[in-house]
């Protein structure tokens, strides 16, 4: 029998969501400032960002403790619903 996915994350739990962006207008803050609408307590100091080799894109890793799968859903949601975004891991 296949676990459920709310089975195989016990919360609250540490967690890196990225997100992937073009490398303009401040990416890194754009994505922040999504996360902390969910985790209130963030601190800048959780962000960490890899430029692309040919320097076009951003990859933006955001590291927090996760309180629960409605947290992640939703900022999974938020920050693929935003058009800077073009894709999140």
């Amino acid at each position: 029998m296949k676990p459920r996915s709310s089975e195989i994350l016990q919360f609250p739990t540490p967690f890196a969501i990225r997100a992937f962006g073009h490398d303009q207008d401040d990416f890194q803050m754009l994505v922040f400032s999504i996360v902390q609408r969910h985790v209130p307590d963030l601190s800048l100091s959780a962000v960490s960002n890899r430029p692309s080799s040919g320097g076009k894109y951003l990859a933006v890793t955001v590291r927090f403790t996760a309180t629960s799968r409605r947290q992640l859903d939703a900022i999974y949601s938020d920050l693929n619903a935003h058009e800077k975004i073009v894709m999140v891991l």
